[in-house]
């Protein structure tokens, strides 16, 4: 979920830092052009208050008459480019300079200068060019009107390279750049902290959600952090969890004590059939019949007995050789294999685990009798014992008959019994006894097809040693 969680955020994140960086980084291009534009204006502004003054023009032969005015005018347009790099000059309506430098300015047909020209003419600054971006290599044109008389006789224009400016701005661009790095680097920790706040108390539900869908049903969460949802969802999950242990308790208690019950009155019921079968011819079929019945019945009973406790009872947990385990109870079912004519086969390493020694006998003992029970005579049954990571393995592999896909799912339930194979003796509760009893101690019991037929039944329990769980069975939701 947080993989899920975590990128949508820093999408979200990264779009408002970009809506936020566009406008600004806009902002500053456009606070630099205006700076140099401002700037522009006021050596404009100054060069025109001194070309008022000039009252010499070009006669009819184009020759100039210069005054003193016009010399200083000259000379204050050379210095300013000298010193500064920037083209400036003083053009008369007729585009003929009145000073200018360097010598080989003019007013050309079109371009920028011609425009910003045109528009001074008219007794407008030049206020607002043509933005310049930092990948542009243009030049800044700035014009101003001179005016004598409330007539424009002259327009002074500024031609300034964009360097200094397009660096000024790119430079302002990477600051913004390195901070929205910053501020997407503190959102992304921030991000992470939140999720793993938000997700701590998710993924401590879904853990114990698990171990009491595994038989443990002492988990709790403890709601001692994350936000308020999640707090009232834990106690709530609580909650449910003590009831639905209450319900499975009182389940349990009813099936044991209906079990023990009916015990008794089965067991004179069962004498009083004997007693009368000595009144009845021999080989009488009722009689043999309702016996039969009887005893399965009271197998049943017993079975049902077994799987109360067993769903009631701890496990007595131990450090156990499983192969030496396994291999005892293949040869304590070696009778019975042969007498049916099923190869009964072992492979027992020495491999550890821990489990509950009674537990795990009574588990091996319901899976092979399943075996046996289903297995033709001249076919084989398999028992191998392997360490696989973190479990020990017992795999019982026959060559029965075996299950269908979906009847895999089912097996294991209660009192089912594939329809295929009612004619075999069994009540349905020997492998829901023996996954009880695994799950107590943290094992499990697992099912698969044996190819080309038959089935495979493996039995896990876990290497490592118990970790003792929290008092009450809780896993906090405290946030770190």
């Amino acid at each position: 979920m947080r993989a899920r969680l975590l990128p949508l955020l820093i999408v979200l994140m990264a779009g408002v830092l970009l809506a936020l960086g566009f406008p600004l980084a806009v902002s500053v291009a456009s606070a630099q052009q205006q700076k140099v534009v401002v700037d522009r204006i006021d050596d404009t502004a100054r060069f025109a208050s001194l070309a008022q003054f000039v009252t010499t023009r070009p006669d009819e032969g184009g020759e100039d008459v210069a005054d003193e005015r016009q010399q200083t005018l000259q000379k204050e347009l050379a210095r300013y480019h000298d010193v500064y790099g920037i083209k400036a000059g003083v053009f008369y309506r007729t585009w003929e300079p009145m000073g200018r430098a360097p010598g080989d300015l003019r007013v050309p047909r079109d371009g920028a200068l011609r425009a910003a020209f045109d528009e001074a003419l008219y007794s407008r600054g030049s206020h607002d060019p043509p933005q310049v971006w930092p990948w542009q290599r243009g030049r800044l044109v700035v014009a101003s009107p001179v005016i004598r008389d409330g007539d424009v006789v002259a327009v002074v224009v500024t031609d300034s390279p964009t360097d200094a400016m397009r660096a000024a701005t790119l430079r302002g661009w990477l600051l913004i750049a390195a901070g929205e790095v910053a501020a997407m680097l503190l959102a992304v920790g921030a991000a992470l902290r939140l999720t793993g706040w938000v997700l701590r108390p998710v993924r401590v539900l879904d853990a114990t959600t698990h171990d009491i869908a595994t038989g443990r049903l002492k988990s709790r969460v403890a709601a001692a952090g994350g936000p308020p949802e999640l707090r009232r969802l834990a106690r709530s999950f609580n909650e449910m969890a003590d009831n639905v242990e209450d319900v499975l308790e009182q389940q349990r208690a009813f099936v044991a004590d209906a079990s023990h019950q009916l015990r008794n009155p089965l067991a004179a019921l069962l004498l009083r059939i004997e007693v009368l079968s000595y009144e009845l011819p021999e080989g009488n079929e009722e009689i043999a019949s309702v016996r039969a019945e009887g005893k399965r019945l009271a197998r049943v009973l017993d079975d049902l007995l077994d799987l109360a406790l067993a769903e009631h009872a701890d496990a007595d947990l131990q450090l156990t050789d499983i192969g030496e385990l396994a291999a005892e109870r293949v040869e304590a079912w070696r009778l019975t294999a042969d007498e049916k004519g099923v190869r009964l086969v072992a492979d027992c390493p020495a491999v550890t685990g821990w489990a509950d020694p009674v537990a795990l006998s009574s588990a091996l003992d319901a899976v092979i009798d399943n075996a046996l029970k289903f297995t033709p005579a001249g076919e084989q049954v398999t028992v191998t014992v392997a360490a696989n990571g973190e479990s020990s393995a017992i795999v019982v592999a026959d060559h029965g008959p075996g299950l269908r896909e979906e009847e895999l799912a089912r097996i294991g339930d209660r009192f089912w019994r594939s329809g295929r194979h009612q004619n075999i003796k069994g009540s349905g509760l020997g492998l829901s006894i023996s996954r009880a009893l695994l799950t107590a101690g943290g094992g499990s019991l697992t099912y698969a097809p044996h190819e080309p037929h038959g089935l495979k039944v493996t039995v896990r329990v876990p290497r490592a040693a118990p970790v003792p769980e929290p008092r009450g069975g809780s896993q906090g939701l405290t946030d770190r």
